[in-house]
């Protein structure tokens, strides 16, 4: 894509559909911060973002379904009836040969609290065709009124895989599928997914999920991001700004873009701990823990942090 193309892409005004995936954080002595985590779920709402739980962002990978199961009821709790939400369908760590069943098993617990699932990449789906990839999504999608598809890179999970286009166009054919998060953390990638997004099927919603390039809104892609759970207002009045054509928009974009360059540094899954860190600085969570299994980042993270949420002024 030439410069010019990409320039004449630009999507000035617009409104922008924002969900935050949101962090699960812990108290002091390692027990999930229940009410740390309803009270983050009502400010996103608030703000005018959509919540996604059972993410990346909230440790979907090391949950047991137990767990998973109150994330979703304490989020439903949390937020009330009819506020929508998103949620993970994660089968990474489940036995059996049924891709399709294993995902419609997870959906059907999602939809059961009215929620939006999102179908998270299999590793037994690795190097398949593009026909038997997109008759699993077809087999596990039918009958729901709102899926959400995912391309995932391998930086973020060993279960991720950036599909070929030809997938991609078959994903988008599935009518229950009515978009998919993309989170190749490549721009022109992105753009390309947009482009046949325009051709092939202009309803379809691509949700950028590139934490280095939140910028991307400006170029036709909603987003779904780990770094909007960190300030969900910040990134609310960011949108306002764009659809206002308020020139204010550049310099929050910029601080927020600092933010998240800081946080998904190598290696990437470590930005959920930079997450806890930046939230407990700023009051939002009791403690920075993270789940016990996720990558750590060095002791000085708070210190650098500081100059992040000034910027922001949200210290």
């Amino acid at each position: 894509m030439t410069i010019e193309e990409l320039l004449n892409r630009q999507r000035p005004r617009r409104e922008i559909q924002g969900i935050a995936a949101a962090l699960l954080p812990y108290e002091a002595d390692g027990r999930i911060a229940v009410d740390a985590f309803s009270k983050l779920l009502i400010s996103t709402h608030h703000a005018g973002l959509i919540n996604a739980v059972n993410m990346d962002t909230g440790y979907v990978n090391y949950l047991s379904d137990q767990e998973k199961q109150q994330v979703l009821e304490w989020t439903r709790r949390a937020l009330g009836s009819g506020v929508p939400f998103v949620a993970g369908a994660y089968i990474e760590n489940k036995p059996g040969d049924n891709i399709a069943d294993l995902y419609r098993n997870q959906l059907d617990s999602i939809v059961r609290f009215d929620a939006i699932p999102v179908l998270f990449h299999s590793a037994r789906l690795h190097g398949a065709s593009p026909e038997k990839v997109a008759q699993v999504y077809r087999d596990a999608a039918r009958g729901y009124p709102h899926v959400l598809a995912f391309e995932l890179g391998p930086m973020f999970a060993p279960n991720g895989e950036i599909y070929e286009e030809e997938i991609i166009r078959r994903l988008m054919d599935i009518p229950e599928i009515k978009g998919m998060k993309h989170s190749s953390l490549n721009r022109l990638l992105e753009l390309e997914r947009l482009a046949l997004r325009d051709r092939h099927r202009p309803d379809f919603r691509i949700y950028t999920g590139n934490d280095l390039g939140i910028n991307m809104i400006e170029y036709g892609s909603d987003y779904l991001l780990g770094l909007a759970a960190f300030a969900p207002e910040k990134f609310a009045e960011r949108d306002r700004f764009w659809l206002a054509g308020d020139p204010e928009y550049y310099a929050l974009s910029d601080a927020l873009q600092h933010l998240g360059n800081i946080a998904f540094r190598k290696p990437v899954p470590a930005y959920k701990h930079t997450a806890a860190v930046f939230l407990n600085l700023i009051g939002r969570i009791p403690s920075d823990r993270t789940h016990p299994d996720n990558p750590q980042r060095p002791a000085f993270e708070a210190e650098i942090l500081k100059d992040c949420a000034r910027r922001l002024s949200l210290i």
